[in-house]
């Protein structure tokens, strides 16, 4: 089974309406199932750990099934994945940051950082850009 058709897969078992539960055994940390407990009781998170525990699960499957999907189309389509000073700007704009208005100052950063930094992110352009806007203020 290739990434898609498990993505697929995986995406209709998440759709399916089916409520059949079944019983599992877990090995958890203490202190994690601990934390959780807490969660539910006092912060009112989820009905239950164990909901917790299925909501947690079902958010870590969604996310890993639209990586697989995202990853996949960009390995059949190379030229759609956008830069690094793509994402910066784009980051910048969804957080409201001051430097959403300076696209420009963005790019220069991002070429910048990524000759000493190859594996930069768009959060640590932001950071860049910022603290070369602050050295020359």
């Amino acid at each position: 089974m290739g990434t898609i058709e498990a993505a697929e897969q995986i995406t209709r078992l998440l759709d399916s309406s089916d409520a059949e539960t079944t019983n599992t055994s877990m090995r958890l940390p203490v202190a994690l199932r601990d934390a959780a407990a807490l969660a539910v009781r006092e912060l009112g998170v989820a009905a239950s750990t164990t909901a917790l525990a299925a909501a947690a699960l079902r958010a870590v499957l969604e996310a890993v099934v639209m990586q697989a999907v995202l990853d996949a189309h960009y390995e059949q389509h190379p030229t759609a994945r956008p830069s690094l000073a793509e994402l910066a700007i784009a980051t910048a704009e969804l957080d409201g940051h001051p430097l959403a208005a300076h696209p420009e100052l963005l790019r220069e950063a991002a070429a910048e950082i990524t000759r000493t930094h190859p594996d930069a992110d768009a959060d640590d352009v932001l950071l860049w850009a910022e603290a070369r806007a602050c050295a020359l203020a």
